[in-house]
């Protein structure tokens, strides 16, 4: 009894204590749910929102491009071995170009060119010759018939003249988007590989330095030229002897000095096309020259045409926890073909080639040293 008696005495006095912490406890409360929300606030700013997807791998080409032409450089190159133990032993192959066999062909129609009239006009002079010579009234059947001759311009020189426009413009090739450089770099590898193989890389230098062939072409420049005077003082002596004479005579004379005087203007708007006193790409004896040394150095070589497409892969991965990645590869596809200067196939091949993804740490260099050094 006297402890529930105690019990009771004691009841009023603990209600009233607690009553007068129940402010302070509900402050604390209200102060540690603020503090937790204010954290929870400051986690939600640092993540993506709710309707964010997970973060994909992604192609950035625009910082970091060049870098997986590293791995493509490397496929070149095992790909240019591998083209050289295929290539036959017994003979050098000369690289297939476009703008270059377009350039032989022209070169050697400029020197056939120059060839045939310089023959016509030996043949003129000749004639013109026989002409002034049976100007007297014992030859006079003789002159009418070289009349008839010399009244026609030749239509092979004719021809020959319209042979200037083949260097008045640049000769190109249209090339398919593989990549700036990149049939040129192989071709590099190709011939560092096997020298012995490879003679003639089709494009860039091709002999322009050696003068035997622009000293050939320029002899007979002027061995024409000398046929043009020749033919011009005949010209002139023709004009005068139809000033002399009357009648049918005279016009048929006339009608002579003016076929060899169209003749004449044909040969001097060659000689004038092929700018002999010029270099450079605009030049058709310089272009000429430069063709026909190329074709004499790699004549009877067997004929590679070869393709390739060379691309270097850079692959950047965002995470969201470990920043970026980058993985650098590179994919590489070659078709060849071998031919004899006849157009007879004598072996093709395609092969590919894909390399294998190599990760670098863009913090440091946890890649090998063969990577950023200079490969050999």
């Amino acid at each position: 009894m006297l402890l529930f008696a105690a019990a009771a005495a004691a009841s009023p006095a603990h209600g009233a204590a607690t009553g007068a912490d129940l402010p302070a406890a509900q402050r604390d409360a209200e102060a540690r749910a603020a503090i937790a929300e204010a954290e929870r606030a400051e986690l939600l700013a640092r993540l993506p929102p709710s309707s964010a997807r997970p973060l994909q791998g992604s192609i950035d080409t625009r910082q970091f491009g060049a870098a997986g032409l590293v791995r493509a450089f490397d496929l070149a190159r095992d790909l240019a071995l591998e083209l050289c133990a295929a290539l036959p032993a017994d003979r050098k192959a000369a690289i297939h170009d476009p703008a270059t066999t377009q350039g032989v062909l022209a070169a050697r129609q400029v020197l056939d060119a120059i060839e045939r009239l310089r023959d016509d006009l030996a043949r003129q002079n000749k004639e013109l010759q026989q002409l002034i010579e049976a100007r007297t009234p014992q030859g006079s059947g003789a002159a009418a018939a070289v009349l008839a001759l010399l009244t026609a311009v030749p239509a092979t020189v004719k021809a020959g003249a319209d042979l200037s426009s083949l260097f008045k413009t640049d000769v190109s090739a249209q090339g398919i988007g593989y990549g700036d450089g990149a049939r040129s770099l192989f071709t590099t590898f190709l011939a560092r590989s096997c020298p012995g193989k490879v003679a003639g890389l089709g494009a860039g230098y091709l002999g322009e330095l050696d003068g035997k062939q622009t000293a050939a072409l320029l002899s007979r420049v002027r061995a024409l030229a000398a046929q043009r005077g020749e033919y011009a003082n005949r010209i002139g002596i023709l004009d005068r002897l139809a000033d002399a004479a009357r009648g049918d005579e005279k016009r048929a004379l006339a009608a002579a000095v003016a076929g060899a005087g169209a003749l004449l203007k044909s040969v001097d708007a060659f000689i004038d096309s092929l700018r002999a006193g010029e270099t450079g790409d605009r030049s058709p004896l310089y272009n000429a020259a430069r063709y026909l040394g190329y074709a004499a150095r790699t004549e009877g070589m067997l004929v590679l045409d070869v393709d390739l497409r060379l691309e270097g892969m850079t692959i950047v991965k965002d995470s969201l926890f470990s920043g970026q990645k980058l993985r650098l590869s590179g994919v590489a596809f070659l078709w060849y073909r071998v031919h004899e200067p006849d157009g007879t196939l004598r072996m093709a091949d395609a092969v590919r080639r894909v390399a294998r993804p190599m990760e670098v740490d863009l913090r440091g260099d946890s890649a090998n040293g063969d990577f950023f050094g200079s490969a050999k």
